[in-house]
């Protein structure tokens, strides 16, 4: 039997969104002919991360299937008890988005008016009790089946903070997620950090200087072009989101494509140079759900977003297996660099 491909993930976070995510780790796990070597995961992509790199510990690929479906159906209990739920019509028109939501209403207009320090001084955050009660950091620390990093932004300074798997714990990874108007900064080693995916969402440059596997494969669940002009403030809001989440991976992604090609003019060969990129993008799936819809933690909105991301990867390695190893299929030019 041929050795199995080396191929690392870069993951974007996006909210409950990052099911979609979980459906093509879930696809790409099946699958004995690829070994994810290292991921790059931001907020929810670093959730999926260290879930894995946790079970991979414990019980190898199909114990990381469990784990990650174990990890979002618990995501979607503790989201029952949320006031943060779609309206009656919603639920009867199909409409997996929350803008009618009485709850979620509030909650948008409070985090606008009142900062989390007011709104909530006790800091409670029911995500981080659920990521405590179902990883083992211990076990993340000592997997040697994964590299793994998750990016964080410091407050202070404005800059990246990269934390590697050895230094992995609940707090990096409630950093990675921190919504600055939704949760109160996370403190580690005296210093003050806000969600990863403003300065990198998620980071590429450990993957390529870290992980042997040429391979990359770019997990984009928030995405980048719409043709339809936004009007409503909603939409405003919802496109705003989007490209803010997108601007430190579009100008990383630009930074590498301009390295290579002075690399390649001048004959070098390194990490960068032999880089090649692959996308599985959530466009067609998450084109026609808004902002809000990244806090519904809904079990058939949650699996709706598994089978899509399952499909998607499915379609992807139908495609494009072949290619792993020896070349590109991402045209960065045409995704990246140019409108």
């Amino acid at each position: 039997m041929a050795a199995a491909k080396k191929l690392d993930l870069a993951l974007q976070g996006g909210g409950a969104h990052g099911a979609y995510t979980w459906g093509v780790i879930d696809r790409l796990l099946e699958d004995d002919r690829i070994e994810i070597e290292g991921i790059s995961g931001t907020s929810a992509g670093a959730m999926n991360g260290v879930v894995m790199a946790d079970a991979l510990t414990r019980g190898g690929k199909q114990a990381a299937r469990q784990s990650l479906r174990d990890f979002w159906k618990a995501v979607s209990r503790a989201g029952m008890a949320s006031p943060i739920r779609r309206s009656p019509m919603d639920v009867l028109t199909g409409n997996w988005s929350l803008e009618h939501s009485p709850g979620y209403i509030a909650m948008d207009l409070m985090t606008r008016l009142v900062s989390p320090y007011q709104l909530n001084p006790l800091n409670l955050n029911p995500l981080r009790d659920i990521v405590a009660a179902h990883i083992d950091f211990e076990r993340v620390r000592q997997c040697d089946q994964l590299k793994l990093f998750v990016a964080a932004t410091n407050v202070r300074t404005g800059k990246q903070r990269v934390f590697r798997r050895e230094e992995m714990s609940v707090d990096a990874v409630m950093a990675s997620a921190c919504l600055p108007f939704m949760f109160q900064a996370v403190e580690i080693d005296g210093e003050a950090y806000w969600d990863g995916g403003y300065m990198g969402n998620p980071a590429l440059f450990p993957l390529m200087e870290e992980c042997s596997a040429r391979d990359i494969l770019l997990v984009q669940i928030n995405p980048i072009r719409r043709d339809e002009l936004p009007t409503s403030a909603s939409a405003i809001m919802n496109r705003l989101n989007e490209i803010t989440f997108n601007a430190a991976l579009i100008k990383e992604v630009r930074m590498i494509a301009l390295l290579k090609r002075t690399l390649e003019e001048q004959g070098i060969e390194n990490c960068y140079q032999q880089s090649l990129f692959h996308r599985i993008s959530g466009d067609q799936a998450l084109d026609s759900l808004s902002v809000s819809s990244k806090l519904n933690s809904e079990w058939p909105f949650l699996c709706h977003l598994f089978d899509q991301g399952r499909e998607a990867a499915d379609n992807w390695i139908t495609a494009n297996f072949d290619a792993i190893g020896q070349r590109s299929t991402l045209d960065i030019d045409a995704v990246y660099l140019h409108e």
